[in-house]
């Protein structure tokens, strides 16, 4: 006969070092709050799970001390779910449904209450709860047939790993950030704002997903986008503006709140948190790692554009492609826009579906299924923005603020039948077309509406191209701090704009996305009470206004406020712009006579402190110390450290202490 399966309560070195690592898990989950913590929580219960059916079907023992580590490491993931969490557990779970098949019903916005996320959390890991319980049980008891009691032992070990292994994948991982908050700034500044909007001007800006800064006519593209130039036509196109970062998710923070993504963590691509056609979301855990702090998106204490013009009496919108975040506080609707059409994440992300959206909650509109192949979804787009501006300006006395993001051309690019093979040049320039001809008619629509000269209208791009596009002579791309990843095509129209500039103007001065927020509300007249300024007051605004610069081309990014060029929480690069007479009458530069300071009355320097090479032939090679002059080389093409070695140890200066500030105040509060 083989040995008795037995209780261990003996204490032996491993299964009290297991025990030891699931007590002190339990304690560090619920200090600390971390996110990141749970994973290893979760990576821990699948090991012990194996290991206590390897010891009941190798040793013929239960370890009672690999039981008490187990539950003290669940214990604390369910505490910290249920006291910290976000939400009920499964996301879709109280929705109202029991099913996740239909792509109808309405979701619930997150967060949710102590309740809810009591039993939820309860129920998501009962199938963990019993066959741990029963295991313990069963190890002590006596069974008539001792091979009755290893049966019943290694069955419930098996489950045991089941179970856990359910758990790990369905967890959605969903917690409130552990980070200052700053609700307190946000709602006294929303509750200053003068609601006075009557006779304002609209606002619609359009913000395009990887267009490259060659990919508009104006600036030299090789197929037309007449709708687009128009904007420049009738308005400014602009030689030399930046987004605030190389990629998607913190470009749309920047655009939106007139601040660096780090102030908010969100200094990469945002991922989906659940799906809506499953219990399973294998990106669920990305955000709160990546962003740090359990942050799953742009915080609801940001303060946007959208609150801001809400605040004066706008009505709001949006329109496309949020990117933001998919539940809570991190909804478009919960971020001052009354109504949102799209998707939450990115088109090349799964799950992808478009959603109707108002007061926090949203219905499904087009499932995943249904977009599997989106050459419709430019149209539906296009239907959702006309219909909303045309029922705001035919039943509303106040003005609109609609933020028209395109997915396109973001791969994968779709066009639709219509379009499809059009332009003779691939689908990515058939994908701008049929984009630049729907614009054309929402133009048209505009001015049936009588309110296109007195709407403020504003084209740009989050990033530079990602497989295709053009970025004319620029070095790099998407995801890159070289200038072919930040510059992008931007252009302003504004009819009634008093004077302010002339039609069919260009600009060759420096601008950047953040600026966007405080000019837009410049622009619009928005007012506070007891602030001058019409801007928070207590966190950073790193952008600042254009007006300068849209009257007569005016430096505003000098030393004072440079542009940023930011990868993963580290700051890349800076640049600005300075007399050249500041150059020419340093000592050390009388020497050299270089046309770029002869012949300009400013010049741009943009100085990268290590960065690695954009050639892939040699991707081990960093550019460490490499100074630029962006107006007479663009593409980055000479390290100019060399010949102006002090101009590269004041930026090198400057770099550091911007990033230093970053790290002692990352959120950039002002006290």
């Amino acid at each position: 006969m083989g040995k008795e399966l037995k209780a261990d309560k003996e204490r032996k070195v491993l299964p009290l070092i297991v025990m030891a690592l699931g007590i002190i898990l339990f304690a560090v989950q619920l200090l600390t709050r971390q996110n990141l913590i749970a994973v290893v929580n979760l990576i821990y219960l699948v090991i012990t799970s194996v290991l206590i059916f390897l010891g009941i079907l190798l040793m013929k023992k239960v370890y009672a001390y690999m039981l008490t580590g187990y539950g003290a490491s669940l214990a604390g993931l369910i505490l910290f779910h249920i006291i910290f969490g976000a939400d009920a557990g499964f996301g879709a779970l109280t929705s109202g449904k029991a099913g996740w098949s239909s792509a109808e019903h309405t979701l619930a916005a997150g967060g949710g209450s102590l309740f809810t996320r009591l039993t939820g959390n309860i129920l998501l890991s009962l199938p963990l709860i019993i066959p741990l319980v029963l295991l313990y049980f069963s190890g002590k008891r006596n069974f008539k047939s001792g091979i009755a009691k290893k049966l019943t032992c290694a069955f419930l070990s098996f489950v045991l790993i089941g179970s856990t292994v359910y758990y790990v994948l369905f967890m959605n991982m969903r917690s409130k950030p552990v980070t200052e908050r700053m609700w307190d700034g946000h709602d006294d500044y929303l509750n200053s704002i003068e609601k006075n909007a009557q006779g304002k001007p609209n606002v619609l800006v359009i913000l395009m997903d990887d267009l490259g800064y060659g990919d508009v006519g104006l600036n030299g593209a090789i197929y037309d986008t007449p709708n687009i130039d128009s904007i420049g036509e009738n308005g400014l196109n602009f030689e030399n503006y930046y987004s605030s970062y190389s990629v998607c998710s913190p470009a749309r923070f920047a655009a939106l709140t007139g601040r660096y993504p780090y102030r908010g963590y969100a200094d990469n691509v945002i991922y989906p948190t659940f799906n809506c056609t499953s219990p399973f979301a294998q990106t669920r855990i990305f955000n709160s790692i990546e962003m740090l702090n359990n942050t799953d998106g742009m915080l609801g204490d940001e303060i946007t554009i959208a609150e801001t013009f809400k605040a004066a009496g706008y009505n709001t919108g949006i329109f496309g492609k949020w990117h933001l975040g998919d539940y809570g506080e991190y909804l478009p609707t919960n971020q001052g826009f009354d109504y949102f059409y799209g998707g939450h994440s990115v088109n090349d992300m799964k799950p992808f579906y478009h959603v109707r959206e108002e007061n926090g909650e949203y219905t499904i509109a087009h499932g995943t299924d249904e977009l599997k192949d989106q050459s419709d979804a430019t149209r539906w787009i296009h239907d959702e923005i006309t219909a909303w501006i045309t029922d705001k300006v035919t039943n509303s006395d106040e003005p609109f603020l609609a933020y028209y993001t395109t997915p396109w051309p973001h791969a994968p690019v779709f066009a639709g039948d219509d379009f499809d093979g059009i332009s003779g040049m691939g689908t990515y320039v058939d994908c701008v077309t049929e984009f630049d001809t729907y614009l054309g008619k929402l133009f048209d629509t505009l001015g049936e509406l009588g309110v296109l000269e007195d709407t403020i209208i504003v084209f740009t791009s989050d990033n530079g191209p990602a497989l295709e596009g053009s970025t004319g002579e620029l070095r790099g791309g998407k995801y890159l701090a070289y200038e072919g990843g930040q510059k992008v095509p931007f252009m302003i129209r504004w009819d009634n704009n008093g004077g302010l500039f002339e039609a069919g103007g260009t600009r060759e001065q420096a601008s950047t996305l953040v600026d966007l927020y405080p000019t837009l509300t410049e622009l619009c007249g928005i007012k506070c009470k007891d602030n001058p300024s019409s801007l928070p007051q207590d966190r950073v605004i790193d952008g600042v206004s254009m007006l300068p610069l849209l009257k007569d081309d005016t430096v505003i990014h000098t030393p004072e406020h440079p542009i940023l060029y930011m990868k993963r929480r580290k700051l890349k690069a800076i640049s600005y712009t300075v007399p050249t007479s500041s150059i020419k009458e340093r000592e050390e530069y009388r020497s050299y006579n270089y046309d770029v300071l002869n012949d300009n009355d400013y010049i741009t320097f943009k100085y990268f402190k290590n960065i690695q090479n954009d050639n892939s032939a040699f991707f081990d090679k960093y550019r460490k110390n490499w100074l630029h002059i962006l107006t007479d080389d663009a593409g980055e093409n000479y390290n100019r450290t060399p010949v102006y070695p002090t101009v590269s140890e004041e930026m090198n200066k400057q770099l550091t202490e911007i990033q230093k500030d970053f790290e002692s105040n990352p959120r950039g509060m002002i006290k």
